[in-house]
């Protein structure tokens, strides 16, 4: 669920481990609803850090697909206010100019144009522009996690709001290493970031996904009959993938084990609901069964013929006394004859006594050169 994501993004990194990671995917039919996803995701992980109950200090955002008003918007109708935006919040600015035309413009023009363009919060706020340098990017975001104040060692998370326009820029390998660099990174808390899978190949999806120890997949409610084809006076499917969607979360546990969580995501306003579906869930749990050629369970006949069964070591006497050969000559059935007398079973086991004699061994050399057994020792003729 995205409540679950939201802790272990909270929580933040153990000792000797990575920083927790979480993969928002999604895709063309229900684009906007991913993002939403993925802006309620930072808007709680901000809170959490405002009212001191996460790790993490603050949170660095790396905005490519969105203006950072975007986000301090949505983080202002979080219950965030100002003053814990300027404290808690960071914004690198990846979109306004992601590759300095914009300032090479202005450097052309008069002088009093020319300098970055002003934003409502500039301590806030801070413009990049050189994205397909990937090592200044990564040390940009580590400069701004930094700045955050705190006690002792000051940790921070990083989102990064779309993987798919970092990839217009930069190669797979030197974007996921820079995930994995960020991950490794002593002060960094946590890091989640958004990917619009059906964009890319599937194998750079997976890249990305074996570098996550959380995958959130933000399917569509209704999937049109003809992908990307809009049916004619129809477009109601549209309208209810833009409201809906199917929000499902693999988490990674630390001793191997996935779990697999599934909740409804609905958009009411400017709000961003999880309700979830108990009985969908389930249906999603026997998919996840291994399919066999043969069957697992068993029926009532077959139940009932089992039960049937008498196997060897059970007892089969039918209700006699159950004798069993211990290797020891048994008592003859006289003994267990009631009119017997004492006296006379006295008699006939001092009998039997008498007829068994104590038993003997009697050793047999195979031959003569083999010496008979002594008390002396068998290696006296060695020379040591």
């Amino acid at each position: 669920m995205a409540d679950a994501a939201v802790r272990c993004l909270r929580d933040g990194r153990l000792d000797g481990e990575h920083a927790p990671a979480l993969a928002v995917e999604g895709s063309l039919q229900c684009c906007p609803l991913a993002a939403r996803a993925m802006l309620h995701v930072a808007a709680a992980v901000a809170s959490n850090a405002a009212a001191g109950k996460a790790q993490a200090r603050g949170l660095v955002v790396v905005a490519f697909d969105r203006s950072p008003e975007v986000y301090l918007d949505i983080m202002l109708r979080h219950g965030l206010d100002s003053n814990a935006l300027s404290r808690c919040v960071r914004i690198l600015d990846c979109y306004s100019d992601p590759l300095g035309w914009k300032q090479n413009i202005r450097s052309q023009q008069q002088q009093e144009n020319s300098g970055t363009p002003c934003s409502t919060n500039k301590d806030t706020i801070t413009t990049f522009r050189s994205v397909k340098d990937v090592d200044k990017l990564s040390c940009s975001i580590i400069d701004l996690g930094r700045g955050f104040e705190g006690e002792g060692k000051t940790y921070f998370s990083v989102a990064v709001d779309s993987i798919s326009s970092m990839l217009r820029h930069a190669s797979v390998q030197s974007i996921s290493g820079l995930l994995s660099n960020l991950r490794s990174h002593d002060q960094i808390s946590s890091i989640f970031w958004l990917m619009h899978s059906d964009l890319h190949e599937t194998k750079f999806s997976r890249a990305f996904e074996c570098l996550s120890t959380m995958v959130a997949c933000v399917e569509p409610e209704v999937v049109d009959s003809v992908y990307g084809e809009e049916r004619r006076g129809d477009m109601s499917f549209l309208e209810h993938n833009y409201s809906k969607a199917k929000f499902h979360v693999r988490l990674k546990r630390r001793n191997g084990r996935v779990k697999h969580l599934y909740e409804e995501l609905c958009v009411e306003g400017y709000d961003v609901k999880f309700i979830s579906a108990t009985s969908v869930s389930m249906e999603v749990n026997q998919s996840l069964l291994p399919k066999v050629q043969f069957n697992l369970e068993l029926s009532e006949k077959e139940r009932s013929d089992r039960a049937n069964v008498v196997l060897p070591f059970e007892h089969q006497g039918k209700g006699e006394p159950i004798r069993i050969y211990d290797g020891r000559r048994s008592l003859p059935e006289a003994h267990q004859d009631p009119n017997l007398t004492t006296a006379a079973l006295m008699d006939e086991t001092e009998a039997l006594k008498s007829a068994n004699p104590k038993g003997e061994i009697h050793y047999l050399r195979d031959s003569d050169d083999e010496r008979p057994d002594s008390d002396e020792d068998p290696d006296d003729d060695l020379d040591i």
